[in-house]
C-alpha cells in the first residue's frame, strides 16, 4: 500500500524486495552506530519485512513505512511510527547511500501533516542518542523542540506540537515513558528502536 508520495519520495508498506537494502545500511557503520535494538541479521530482517508488511497508517497500534524513490521504487530509508500517550513516536533510518539528500526532511515533513491530520490534539516526540547531531539539527528543522535529556532512556528528548493542548500531552507522555523505562517496561525490536535514535 502507499500511504502517501512527495515530489521525490513515496512512503508504502516494506515488501520482501527490501530486505537487501535494509540489510545493507543496518549494518554499515554510519547507520547503526546511534540506533539500538535494531535487527541486523537477514534473516531477522526479512522476518520483520513479512510481519510488519501489511501494517496501516493509525492511530491505535504502531506502524512500519518504507521510503523509496518515487521514480524507481527503491527503498531509501523506513520509519517507524508508535503511537502512545495522546502522542506519536517516531523513529526511522535513512540509508547511508543516500545521506544528505534532504530525504529525511522531505519524507518526515509529509507523515507527520498527514499524522497531525489524523490526529489534531496530539503531539510528537523523538528520543535520540545524544551525540547524534545531525538528527538533533534534522529534528530542530522539522520543527521538534528540545526538552532535555531523559536518562532513563539514555536519550535527547525532542517534541513537536501545534497547540497547547497538544504540548501539555507530549509533556505527561515524557513524564510516561520514562517511568516506563525505569520500570524496564520496554518494547522489542523494531518497537523499541522506535525511540529514534535517529540519522
Amino acid at each position: 500500500m502507499i500511504f502517501l508520495e512527495t515530489a521525490r519520495l513515496r512512503l508504502r508498506n516494506v515488501a520482501p524486495k527490501d530486505t537487501d537494502v535494509m540489510y545493507d545500511y543496518r549494518n554499515n557503520e554510519i547507520c547503526s552506530r546511534y540506533q539500538r535494538g535494531q535487527v541486523k541479521d537477514h534473516d531477522g530482517i526479512a522476518a520483520l519485512i513479512r510481519r510488519r508488511g501489511e501494517d496501516i497508517l493509525s492511530a491505535d497500534a504502531p506502524f512500519m513505512i518504507a521510503v523509496a524513490l518515487r521514480e524507481t521504487d527503491e527503498m531509501v530509508g523506513e520509519i517507524v511510527a508508535k503511537p502512545r500517550y495522546d502522542t506519536i513516536s517516531l523513529g526511522y533510518t535513512f540509508s547511508w547511500r543516500h545521506h544528505r539528500k534532504g530525504y529525511a526532511f522531505e519524507a518526515l515533513s509529509a507523515l507527520i501533516d498527514l499524522l497531525q491530520e489524523l490526529c489534531p490534539e496530539w503531539g510528537f516526540l523523538c528520543f535520540t542518542d545524544p551525540e547524534n547531531e545531525a538528527s538533533m539539527a534534522l529534528l530542530q528543522k522539522l520543527g521538534y523542540h528540545d526538552l532535555g535529556y531523559l536518562s532513563s532512556m539514555e536519550s535527547q528528548v525532542f517534541g513537536k506540537w501545534f497547540h497547547q493542548t497538544a504540548r501539555d500531552k507530549t509533556t505527561q507522555a515524557v513524564m510516561a515513558y520514562s517511568s516506563a523505562a525505569e520500570q524496564g517496561n520496554h518494547s522489542s525490536d523494531q518497537e523499541r528502536s522506535i525511540h529514534a535514535d535517529t540519522q
